[in-house]
C-alpha cells in the first residue's frame, strides 16, 4: 500500500510537472525580428501605444541589422522575421523553412538606383562601374532596370558592395552609380554632390514586397496568436494614416531609427505600407508583380540565374494569406 501511495504521488508530481511545462510554453512570448526599414520601423507604434496588450497577445520584438535578422530566424532563434519576398526564399532554402502571413508594404521609391553627378538616364550606366550587393534585391532592382531601358547586365561592370557601404563607395568615385535603400539610398544622394536618383521601385511597383514571415513550427502552435498580431499591425496602420495621429506615429518611428521626424516622412512617403483592403489583392495568385506570387516567381528566377540557391524554391509554400483572409 505504501509503494501504491508513493506510485500515486510521483504520477501526480509527474502530471503537474508536465501541466506546468505546457503552461510555461503557451506563456512564451511570439518572438519578431524586425530591422530599419519603415514597413517595420511601423510595429513601433503598436509597441509604444500598447496595442499588443489591448489585444491580448505577448510579444518580444527584437531589433537587428537586416542579414543578423534572416541570420538569427535560421538559427531558431525567433518565432518570424521581417524580410523581403525574395529574401524568404533565400532563408528557406537554407532549410529555414517560413511562411509569409502578412505583406506590410511595398518599396515605393526607397530602393533606388543613384548615379553620380553627370549621369541622368540607365542607358548611360552602359560600360560604367555599378556598386550593388550582388544577389540580394537591389540586383534585382538593377536588372529590372537595365531590361527596361533595352540593356542586359553585361553592358555594365558589377562592383560586389554592401549595401550599408554603397554611398562612401560612391562618394570615393571608386563606382559610377550604387543600389541602395533607405537609408543607405538617401545618404548617397546627400553625400555626392550632383548625384542623382536615376531609377527606383516606384518605377515598378511590387518588384519588392516586405512581409512578415513565420516559422511553420510557430503558426501551427499559435495560429490564433498570429491572427492577433495582424489584427494589431492593422491598428498601427490605422493609427498611421490617421491625419489626428500621423505626426505621433511619424515621430515614434523617427525616434527608433534616430532620424528627425521631418526627414523620416520622406522615407514613409518611399514606403506603400498597405491597409488590409490594399493589401488583399497583392495575396491572390496571379503572375507579375501585382501579386505575391508573381513576384516571388520572378525572384526565384533572379536567385536561381544568380546561384544564390541550386534548387527552385515552391513559392506557393511561402505564402499563407488565410489569416489576412479572416480578418
Amino acid at each position: 500500500m505504501a509503494i501504491r501511495k508513493k506510485f500515486i504521488a510521483g504520477a501526480v508530481s509527474v502530471v503537474c510537472a508536465g501541466l506546468m511545462s505546457v503552461a510555461s510554453a503557451v506563456a512564451e512570448p511570439l518572438k519578431i525580428g524586425y530591422s530599419d526599414w519603415p514597413g517595420w520601423v511601423a510595429w513601433e507604434i503598436a509597441l509604444e501605444k500598447g496595442m499588443f496588450e489591448e489585444e491580448g497577445v505577448e510579444v518580444q520584438f527584437e531589433w537587428f541589422d537586416y542579414v543578423a535578422s534572416m541570420d538569427a530566424f535560421a538559427a531558431g532563434q525567433l518565432d518570424a522575421v521581417s524580410m523581403t519576398n525574395g529574401d524568404a526564399l533565400v532563408t528557406g532554402s537554407t532549410g529555414a523553412k517560413n511562411v509569409t502571413i502578412l505583406v506590410n508594404d511595398y518599396s515605393n521609391g526607397n530602393d533606388m538606383v543613384v548615379a553620380a553627378a553627370g549621369i541622368s538616364t540607365i542607358e548611360e550606366l552602359k560600360g560604367k562601374k555599378v556598386g550593388v550587393e550582388i544577389g540580394f534585391v537591389g540586383h534585382l532592382l538593377l536588372l529590372n532596370a537595365l531590361e527596361k531601358a533595352g540593356m542586359k547586365e553585361t553592358d555594365v561592370e558589377l562592383v560586389n558592395v554592401p549595401t550599408n557601404e554603397t554611398p562612401q563607395v560612391l562618394a570615393s568615385g571608386q563606382v559610377d552609380a550604387i543600389v541602395a535603400w533607405q537609408p543607405s539610398s538617401g545618404q548617397a544622394l546627400n553625400l555626392v554632390p550632383g548625384s542623382k536618383r536615376i531609377y527606383s521601385s516606384e518605377d515598378e511597383p511590387g518588384l519588392i514586397y516586405d512581409v512578415l514571415a513565420v516559422s511553420p513550427q510557430s503558426l501551427a502552435a499559435n495560429r490564433a496568436e498570429w491572427m492577433k498580431v495582424i489584427k494589431v499591425w492593422y491598428m498601427a496602420v490605422d493609427y498611421l494614416k490617421d491625419p489626428e495621429t500621423r505626426d505621433e506615429a511619424i515621430s515614434i518611428m523617427a525616434a527608433r531609427v534616430g532620424i528627425p521626424p521631418s526627414e523620416y516622412k520622406g522615407f514613409i512617403d518611399g514606403t506603400k505600407i498597405l491597409t488590409l483592403e490594399e493589401a488583399l489583392p497583392f495575396m491572390e495568385k496571379a503572375k507579375g508583380f501585382k501579386s505575391i506570387y508573381g513576384s516571388g516567381e520572378i525572384a526565384d528566377a533572379f536567385n536561381l540565374a544568380n546561384d544564390v540557391y541550386g534548387e527552385k524554391q515552391p513559392v506557393d509554400e511561402y505564402i499563407d494569406p488565410s489569416l489576412m483572409e479572416a480578418l
